[in-house]
């Protein structure tokens, strides 16, 4: 489970090599079809990579989602969020029978809408462009929302998904803030997703661990300091706190001799004998690798 690099890295080069090449390397659609396939790519506990599928979905599905939402994020712009984001979904919905990456969409498309040119990316970027929705945005992602159809979100109060839009979608996030971490970035801004797996990443990088481990790692340790919310609205809060607490122990393990084999228990543990799968935790690893990859700061000696 800590990975081989080279299965890794061989991957990810072969999922690169089907992006279209009318997207441009290094463009925002591009980074983002990238940071889907690393993740994806990844050996981390609970969800699918090339060794590990789930029933309804493959490594195959999130590299075709992936690089389907990349030329819906090459058009995103302050003016036109809520249009991006429908655009995404849709795109995803038809190229994967089961919702594979609605959170990566909900992440990374606020991130995509900050022109290249601003460098590196900051909290206050991404702060500017969400305050800048209108009705229109939120008519739209309330509709990509329930096109793509999210589990176990239940029944609310108010803005319940089955009901028709708000004319505020980040009050309408607010309502769902203590149930969702993507719905509480939106809401409270996205500052925790810098400075919880962004500087993980980064820190990581630096001491030199291998892409793959470090991701792994980054994984673990937001799971660790935020239990998994997708996990918590299927199964409940006192399961996710209990993942949250093994994902800890691992982080504690990190540079000792039993940490393989003790990320190896962890992954059998959240597959049988019923998937707990961290899926917004993994959410917020593309979104951290879509940050790096945007701005110049990932190694990516193995691509093509």
């Amino acid at each position: 489970m800590t990975g081989s690099s080279e299965r890794f890295g061989e991957a990810v080069a072969a999922a690169v090599r089907t992006i279209p090449p009318g997207l441009h390397r290094g463009g925002i659609g591009w980074c983002a079809a990238l940071a889907s396939i690393l993740e994806a790519a990844a050996a981390k506990p609970g969800n699918v990579h090339p060794g590990a599928s789930f029933e309804d979905l493959t490594f195959a599905d999130f590299v075709a989602a992936g690089i389907s939402i990349a030329a819906p994020l090459e058009q995103a712009s302050p003016l036109r969020l809520g249009a991006t984001i429908l655009d995404a979904v849709r795109a995803a919905v038809g190229s994967t029978p089961s919702n594979a990456n609605l959170g990566i969409i909900l992440l990374i498309a606020p991130l995509a809408a900050v022109p290249l040119t601003k460098r590196p990316l900051t909290p206050a970027h991404v702060d500017a462009v969400l305050a800048r929705l209108d009705a229109s945005d939120a008519a739209a992602i309330w509709e990509a929302i329930q096109l793509a159809r999210p589990g176990g979100m239940g029944k609310a109060e108010r803005h319940d998904l089955a009901g028709p839009p708000p004319a505020d979608i980040r009050q309408a996030m607010a309502m769902a803030a203590d149930r969702d971490t993507i719905a509480s970035l939106w809401t409270h801004g996205f500052e925790p997703l810098f400075t919880g797996a962004v500087a993980d990443l980064s820190a990581i990088l630096a001491a030199e661990v291998p892409l793959e481990t470090a991701i792994i790692r980054t994984y673990l340790r937001q799971l660790a300091r935020c239990p998994d919310t997708l996990i918590a609205r299927r199964h409940g809060e006192q399961t996710a706190r209990a993942v949250s607490a093994r994902a800890a122990d691992l982080v504690a393990l990190e540079n000792d001799p039993s940490w393989p084999p003790s990320l190896a228990a962890f992954d059998a543990s959240l597959r049988n004998p019923r998937r707990l799968n961290p899926g917004t935790t993994a959410d917020m690893v593309a979104a951290a690798l879509y940050i790096l990859v945007r701005d110049g700061r990932l190694p990516l000696p193995f691509l093509p």
